[in-house]
């Protein structure tokens, strides 16, 4: 934070994986009065953190007139993800929390007169596989149904905040890895813990992947910087990995052997296939990557933990 007046930020998603990162991160001496934003009522954070308020299920008629009264910032993290099938119900569960919730929240914040909005997507707006870089440029083409919600909210607010003359900063990442991690890379843990060998060891793929220190590092730097007004950001750690050097990394930060059998990628694909695994295959197998030079020129931002570090923060004891 760059200015030494006190700012007040309403975080949602407040108890989760990346949001309540940022409660803790923003009251630690960065210049924030944060206010966390709740389903129900818990004891995640103390007073001395942040003041809680229970705003109950988000959707396009929530109330959030309690919780947006003097902020100067929202910062949305909440949403609905990480769902097993793509039936109606679960599209219209996306569209409901993630869109209309969203747009909800973002006209109630422009009557409030909240200052600045930013918007936690995900790279699934730019697409789920990349023979080049993502970059900012890009056109979208998300595959997934969670990927399309994501889009339509963000086109559905920038049309707002334009309209109304409030801020908005939009930030898209790729898979986000730290302590206690949900989806995909808690799946790679546990995989690691129970020590089988894995068919993973001659992939020759490039993820790019974002450590939640480094996401929040990038969130807390829009708050109040003024070239973050009115973009859009793609965000990672910086440096592209194989699935075969991700597992390594893993196992090393655990302290554990990795387990790896080197078996042709053409071969894995071929087997998933057969098996019904195509989507699993392609995260494991394919290439996604994200150029963040924008982000870095226009910020002047660099992420400040290497993969390395970033790894090694998932199996700290201390993460306060």
């Amino acid at each position: 934070m760059s200015s030494d007046k006190k700012v007040n930020v309403l975080i949602t998603g407040s108890t989760g994986f990346v949001g309540s990162r940022i409660v803790n991160t923003l009251s630690a001496g960065n210049g924030c009065s944060v206010t966390a934003a709740t389903r129900q009522p818990k004891p995640a954070f103390s007073a001395e953190k942040a003041v809680q308020i229970q705003i109950g299920e988000i959707g396009p008629s929530t109330e959030w007139a309690k919780a947006l009264l003097g902020q100067d910032i929202v910062v949305h993290v909440a949403a609905v993800a990480h769902m097993s099938s793509n039936s109606d119900e679960v599209v219209a569960r996306y569209q409901s929390v993630n869109v209309e919730g969203t747009l909800n929240l973002v006209r109630q914040a422009v009557e409030a007169g909240v200052k600045r909005f930013i918007f936690l997507s995900s790279i699934g707006v730019n697409g789920n596989i990349s023979d080049v870089p993502f970059c900012l440029t890009d056109e979208v083409n998300p595959q997934e149904p969670y990927a399309a919600s994501k889009r339509h909210a963000e086109e559905r607010l920038k049309e707002v905040c334009k309209a109304e003359g409030m801020e908005f900063v939009i930030i898209r990442p790729p898979l986000v890895y730290g302590p206690n991690a949900p989806g995909n890379f808690g799946s790679l843990v546990r995989w690691v813990e129970k020590g089988l060998p894995l068919p993973l060891g001659a992939i020759h793929n490039k993820r790019s992947l974002v450590a939640l220190d480094n996401l929040v590092d990038l969130i807390v730097t829009c708050i109040d910087h003024p070239a973050a007004a009115n973009q859009t950001f793609l965000v990672s750690d910086g440096k592209d990995l194989s699935t075969t050097e991700l597992f390594r990394g893993v196992a090393e930060a655990m302290g554990k052997p990795s387990r790896l059998v080197p078996v042709p990628a053409g071969l894995l694909q071929l087997g998933a296939t057969l098996l019904g695994k195509k989507a699993m295959a392609q995260r494991l197998l394919g290439s996604l990557q994200v150029d963040i030079s924008h982000t870095r020129e226009r910020l002047n931002w660099t992420p400040p933990l290497t993969v390395k570090q970033g790894l090694q923060r998932c199996f700290e004891t201390d993460q306060d």
